[in-house]
């Protein structure tokens, strides 16, 4: 993967990645749909919870499930990417997500979001990396510390939760899976085309989608949203 560096306006490092929509939805797929045939045998969605679990295992040094997040991080704070420089980081989510069914898709999105951080930022922090002289403040060790509001969503301007956030995406919800949903959508539907967000075959799809992937409705609309399989609003688009 060729990766092109611009100015940090954050202030985290001098120079950061720039990892546009479409190669992070391609190294999203090939990473969960490869793994997915080594523990499953088949890809099939919705992914398993235990699945997303192991492929973080796979890649960390430790995933802690049950961390008391609200005293040590503040409130609000959902999970937590410890990067460690010359060892693989830790994750640790917080434990009233693994504590209740209610909560199964908040624990999800978190996982898959800090996964993000794990598989496109963990680089940057390691010592010996050929480009971290890009990156003077990445020995500084700083955790990166994922709030709910910003899980699925965040502000582009602070990239490293908006790249985390659009993996999340990427990971429950596949690219080209997500699009042949779509097309049989329509197709069973007789849909007119791409629907407002807000209109009814807009609604009907988000949760069509929240459905085969065992996303919340939130989650579903954002990953329409950002594919441009809805438009914000109520008026159907006529693309197809």
């Amino acid at each position: 993967m060729n990766l092109k560096y611009i100015p940090d306006k954050t202030g985290r490092f001098r120079l950061r990645p720039h990892y546009p929509p479409e190669v992070l939805d391609h190294e999203c797929e090939e990473i969960i749909t490869t793994f997915m045939r080594e523990v499953c045998g088949e890809v099939d969605f919705p992914i398993p919870t235990d699945v997303i679990t192991k492929l973080i295992e796979r890649d960390t040094q430790y995933l802690d499930l049950y961390a008391d997040l609200s005293k040590e991080e503040g409130a609000n704070v959902e999970g937590v990417t410890d990067f460690q420089p010359g060892f693989k980081p830790i994750v640790r989510v917080a434990s009233v997500l693994s504590e209740g069914d209610n909560r199964s898709h908040r624990l999800r999105t978190t996982l898959t979001h800090e996964y993000g951080h794990v598989k496109f930022h963990d680089y940057l922090y390691q010592e010996g990396d050929p480009s971290h002289s890009l990156f003077p403040d990445a020995f500084e060790r700083k955790p990166a510390k994922c709030k709910r509001e910003n899980m699925l969503d965040a502000p582009i301007s602070d990239w490293m939760e908006w790249q985390a956030g659009y993996v999340c995406g990427s990971i429950l919800m596949p690219v080209s899976y997500v699009k042949k949903a779509v097309g049989d959508f329509i197709i069973e539907n007789n849909a007119s085309g791409v629907s407002g967000e807000a209109s009814k075959e807009g609604m009907i799809l988000i949760a069509t989608i929240a459905e085969v992937f065992d996303v919340s409705p939130e989650a579903a609309r954002v990953r329409l949203l950002k594919l441009k399989h809805l438009i914000p609003g109520k008026t159907p688009t006529r693309l197809y």
